[in-house]
C-alpha cells in the first residue's frame, strides 16, 4: 500500500497538469526570482503566472523549505 502525498507536494500533479510545466521548472523560476519573502513569491507566481493561490503558496512554501533545509 502507498502513502499519499501530503503538504504541498500534494498539489504537484494537479500543477503539472493545469499549467503544462514541470515542478522542477517552477522551482527554478522561484529560485530565480530577486523576490525572498514568501508572499512576495505567491503574489509573483498569480501576477506574472496566472497560478491559483493555492497551487503558487504549495510551489513557494515547498521550494523555501527545500532551500532552508540545504
Amino acid at each position: 500500500m502507498t502513502d499519499a502525498v501530503k503538504g504541498p507536494a500534494g498539489y504537484f500533479p494537479s500543477i503539472e497538469k493545469k499549467y503544462g510545466r514541470p515542478v522542477a521548472e517552477w522551482k527554478e523560476l522561484i529560485r530565480s526570482s530577486p523576490l525572498t519573502r514568501h508572499m512576495e513569491l505567491v503574489g509573483w507566481l498569480k501576477a506574472e503566472h496566472g497560478l491559483g493561490h493555492g497551487h503558487a503558496n504549495a510551489l513557494v512554501a515547498h521550494t523555501l523549505a527545500e532551500d532552508r533545509g540545504r
